[in-house]
C-alpha cells in the first residue's frame, strides 16, 4: 500500500466521521437544510428533467441521435471536434439543465457514438442551467426583475458557447486526426443511418418504454441525494465557521474588483449549491445590480459543487473523465462573468430605455418568451410535487410487477 493512498484513506476517514457526528451535534440544522434540498429536487427538478430524460433515451433507441448526427456532423466536427450527435447533446442540454449533458455524453460514450476525447469534450460544454432556472427562478422569483433574466441568459449561454471552441483544444496531441467532412448534407445518408441503428434494437416497445422510464428515474434518485447533502454540508459548514476563513479570502478579491464584501456569502454558498447562492447574492443590498449579475453568472456557470458531483458520478460509468469537466467549469465561470459585465448595458439598461418607447415589437416579443418561461416554471411549483409523486408511484409499481 503506497504512502499517498494510505493518507487518502485516513483522510476521508476522518471526513465521514467528522460530518457524521456534525449530523448528531447539529439534527434541527442538518433537518431543515434536508428539507430545503428536498423541497427544489421534488417540485421543480425532478418533473422537469424527468421528461427529458425519457425522451433522449426514446431517440437514442430509435436512432434519430445517429440521423441527426450525420446531419449535424459538418458543423459539430470543425467548430467543437466531437461527432454530429454532439449538437443533439448540447441542445438537450440546453433545453432540460444540468446533469442532462453529462447524462446523454456518457450514452453516447457508452454506444459508442464519441471516443472518450470526444467525451470529455462534449461535456465539458453541453451542461447549463435551463431557461426555467434562469427566467423563472432567478429573474422572477430570487431578483424579482423579470428583465434580468435576458442578460443571465445570454452571458450563461454565451459563455458556454466559448467554454465549446476553448476545450476543442483538449486532447489533441494524444488524439488521432480526423479529416473534416467536407461533403454537403445528405438526407439519405442520415435516414439510412437512423433505420440501421433502429433495426439493431431488439428489444419491444413496452420494455424499451420501461427501461428508459427506470433509468431516468434512477439517476433523479441519484440526483435528488446530492441535492440533499449539499444542502446540508453547506449548512454545516455555516454552523461550524468553517465558512468565515474561507469568506475572509472572498472579501479580499471582492475588494480588490470594487465589489462589497457582503457578497462573500453568497459566493460561498453558490459554490456548493446554485440555488441558494443565486438567492442569497439577491438579497445583497449593498451590491448593485451589476454587480449581482456578475456575481450569479459566476455562480450559474461554476454549478456548484452539487451538480459536479452529480456529474462525475454519471460520467464514472465511462471512462470520461472528470477534471477537463471541471477545469470547464472555471472557464466557464469567468467568461461568464465578463460577459455579463460587457452585456448589461444594452441587454438590460438600453433594454429598460427602450420599454419605456410607445411601441417596440421586438421588445414584446422578447418578453413574450421569457413570460413562457416564467408560466412553465410557475406551473412546476403548483403541480410538479403531483408529478413526482404519480411518478414514482408508477415506477415502483413498474419494479415490484418485475421483480
Amino acid at each position: 500500500m503506497s504512502r499517498i493512498q494510505l493518507i487518502k484513506t485516513f483522510l476521508y476517514g476522518i471526513s465521514a466521521t467528522f460530518l457524521a457526528g456534525c449530523f448528531m451535534v447539529f439534527p434541527k440544522e442538518a433537518y431543515e437544510a434536508s428539507v430545503r434540498g428536498m423541497t427544489v429536487w421534488w417540485e421543480v427538478v425532478f418533473p422537469s428533467l424527468l421528461p427529458f430524460f425519457i425522451l433522449s433515451e426514446f431517440l437514442i433507441r430509435f436512432g434519430v441521435v445517429s440521423f441527426l448526427g450525420t446531419l449535424f456532423e459538418p458543423l459539430m466536427r470543425p467548430l467543437f471536434r466531437v461527432p454530429g450527435s454532439g449538437g443533439f447533446v448540447w441542445a438537450m442540454g440546453l433545453a432540460s439543465g444540468f446533469p442532462s449533458g453529462a447524462k446523454l455524453t456518457a450514452r453516447l460514450r457508452q454506444e459508442g457514438h464519441v471516443t472518450q476525447i470526444e467525451g470529455e469534450r462534449l461535456a465539458s460544454f453541453t451542461n447549463a442551467s435551463n431557461p426555467l432556472f434562469i427566467f423563472g427562478a432567478i429573474a422572477v422569483g430570487f431578483f424579482q426583475n423579470a428583465s434580468i433574466g435576458l442578460l443571465l441568459a445570454a452571458a450563461h449561454y454565451g459563455g458556454n458557447l466559448i467554454v465549446g471552441l476553448v476545450m476543442r483544444f483538449h486532447g489533441r496531441s494524444i488524439e488521432q486526426s480526423k479529416p473534416v467532412s467536407a461533403r454537403s448534407v445528405s438526407f439519405t445518408a442520415a435516414l439510412r443511418k437512423m433505420h440501421h441503428d433502429r433495426l439493431n434494437q431488439q428489444e419491444p416497445l413496452g420494455k424499451m418504454m420501461g427501461d428508459a422510464i427506470n433509468s431516468s428515474i434512477h439517476t433523479l434518485l441519484m440526483i435528488g441525494g446530492f441535492m440533499i447533502f449539499f444542502s446540508v454540508l453547506n449548512q454545516i459548514l455555516e454552523i461550524i465557521r468553517f465558512s468565515d476563513v474561507v469568506s475572509l479570502i472572498i472579501s479580499i478579491l471582492l475588494v480588490g474588483m470594487h465589489m462589497p464584501d457582503a457578497l462573500s456569502p453568497g459566493i460561498i454558498a453558490g459554490l456548493f449549491e446554485i440555488t441558494l447562492g443565486s438567492q442569497r447574492i439577491s438579497g445583497v443590498s449593498e451590491a448593485t445590480l451589476l454587480q449581482q449579475a456578475v456575481i450569479t453568472s459566476f455562480i450559474l456557470a461554476f454549478n456548484g459543487f452539487s451538480v459536479q458531483a452529480q456529474v462525475a458520478s454519471i460520467l464514472s460509468s465511462t471512462d470520461i473523465r472528470f477534471m477537463p469537466f471541471f477545469i470547464a467549469r472555471c472557464i466557464h465561470a469567468a467568461v461568464s462573468a465578463v460577459l455579463a459585465f460587457v452585456l448589461f448595458t444594452p441587454l438590460y439598461t438600453d433594454r429598460i430605455s427602450e420599454a419605456s418607447l410607445p411601441v417596440n415589437s421586438e421588445l414584446v416579443t422578447d418578453y413574450t418568451f421569457q413570460f413562457i418561461f416564467i408560466k412553465i416554471y410557475d406551473w412546476l411549483i403548483l403541480y410538479g410535487s403531483l408529478v413526482t409523486l404519480l411518478s414514482l408511484l408508477f415506477w415502483f409499481c413498474y419494479n415490484l410487477k418485475k421483480d
